[in-house]
């Protein structure tokens, strides 16, 4: 596949008449600035790295909506999860493929060209295992493989319901395994990732008080060199009750237990300490936010200006998917900065681009998280790219990284053209080219599950 863009942010910085040639394996063979447009197949004005999402539960896209109504007492991240648990009650693979097909082709509409899969929903409604243990995990590679999403599984290990080992409740039954049960999940979905082109497979804890420490250690030899994912410090009563349990914050114990590297993302780590912000930083693990689900959940703020200036790493993710928005992501995490501390390009570098530094770190920190060669338009990578259609209002007076900046800041409509996944042409003109029969699978599916 030929490309040719009149501007594309490379990996070193902006050039200008550029062309860019993908083999048939979707990988970047060569890149060519400065050149004449010599038979590409597709042309472009302004061309960028696809984003990673660095976070995502599929199924959650299918409740949006539903948990918007105030309970009797006071709302939180509590309350939602019980709407949630009575939600996913009646969920099948089938439909789960079709939640997840909807909620990819929104990711890849909106910028997204890659997705790390944080996936717990294991079991039938019972409890019971499938017979095929990878069914939902299979639904899950359909729906990459329909949408044409670059996939990263994260088959979640949950045993436990609170820190002190406590079993876990009936609401939880879908998601459990033992480490034996796990191990042969973990086999099935290395069997499935290989039917997708370089798709990687990691392993996610869900969350310290869903496992044990000798549960963590033992899934955690699983996979060694694949991404490693944990929920942690989301909430101040997950903080409260760990500190209860061990006398250590959840980061905290974290790092005091586990040899934290470049391989971990640890999921929110909203609340935490100068000290573990700093451990964070200087461990080269990735702090995967969500800032629309985080404010949506009333989580609280993560600490990012402190943490960059530790020199930490951050992706972002659309976790909950109440709103799949990759843009939106990166506003909302700088303007909840800017609530904060009330000042402004906060996350930014003096006399920089906001909204390039902010692509940046996602850039890279999702890259890294996938356990993917994403997030550039280098040689070698994978060709994910996505177009801006520079006639935008919010666009058309800019250049450069200021393409950035308007299309985070100020586009109040999709200023994405075109997105290419491994060279795989999916969205054009703005609209995934199965969107029309994605969506009208959705609705049927949703009338039956609400009816």
């Amino acid at each position: 596949m030929r490309y040719f863009f009149e501007h594309a942010l490379l990996a070193e910085n902006w050039a200008k008449d550029v062309s860019v040639v993908s083999n048939d394996k979707g990988d970047i063979t060569s890149i060519t600035p400065n050149t004449e447009d010599v038979r590409s197949d597709h042309r472009a004005k302004v061309a960028l790295p696809g984003l990673p999402n660095v976070h995502s539960h599929a199924f959650q896209r299918a409740m949006a909506g539903m948990a918007e109504v105030k309970d009797t007492g006071d709302d939180s991240f509590w309350t939602w999860r019980k709407v949630m648990y009575q939600f996913l009650e009646r969920l099948t693979p089938e439909d789960l493929y079709t939640i997840a097909s909807l909620a990819y082709c929104e990711m890849l509409e909106s910028g997204f060209t890659a997705v790390s899969e944080f996936h717990y929903l294991h079991h039938d409604a019972s409890g019971s295992v499938y017979n095929d243990i990878g069914a939902m995990a299979f639904a899950i590679a359909e729906a990459a493989q329909t949408s044409g999403i670059g996939p990263t599984f994260l088959p979640v290990f949950y045993a436990n319901s609170q820190f002190d080992g406590a079993p876990p409740t009936d609401a939880q039954r879908r998601f459990v395994s033992s480490p034996d049960q796990f191990a042969i999940l973990l086999d099935r979905i290395d069997h499935i990732a290989t039917s997708l082109p370089d798709a990687q497979v990691g392993i996610a804890p869900h969350s310290l008080r869903a496992v044990t420490p000798e549960s963590l250690a033992e899934v955690l030899t699983l996979k060694l060199n694949g991404p490693l994912h944990i929920h942690i410090a989301e909430q101040t009563k997950e903080v409260d009750d760990c500190i209860q349990w061990s006398g250590q914050r959840p980061v905290e114990w974290l790092l005091n237990h586990q040899n934290i590297d470049q391989h971990w993302c640890l999921i929110h780590a909203t609340h935490i300490t100068q000290t573990e912000r700093q451990n964070i930083a200087q461990s080269g693990a990735v702090a995967g936010l969500c800032p629309i689900t985080e404010g949506n959940l009333g989580d609280g703020i993560f600490p990012g200006v402190d943490y960059l200036q530790d020199g930490g790493r951050f992706a972002v993710g659309s976790d909950s998917n109440v709103l799949i928005n990759a843009a939106e992501e990166l506003r909302t995490l700088e303007y909840s900065q800017r609530f904060r501390d009330r000042g402004r390009n906060l996350l930014g570098t003096v006399n920089t681009s906001t909204g390039r530094a902010l692509f940046d770190h996602a850039l890279s920190g999702g890259a890294q998280s996938s356990g993917r060669k994403i997030g550039k338009i280098a040689v070698g990578f994978r060709a994910d790219i996505m177009t801006l259609n520079t006639e935008h209002p919010a666009l058309v007076a800019l250049t450069n990284d200021g393409w950035l900046d308007g299309w985070i800041f100020a586009a109040n409509s999709p200023a994405i053209l075109d997105v290419w996944v491994g060279g795989r042409h999916v969205v054009s003109e703005g609209k995934h080219h199965k969107r029309d029969q994605i969506r009208a699978r959705y609705a049927q599916t949703m009338k039956r599950l609400t009816s």
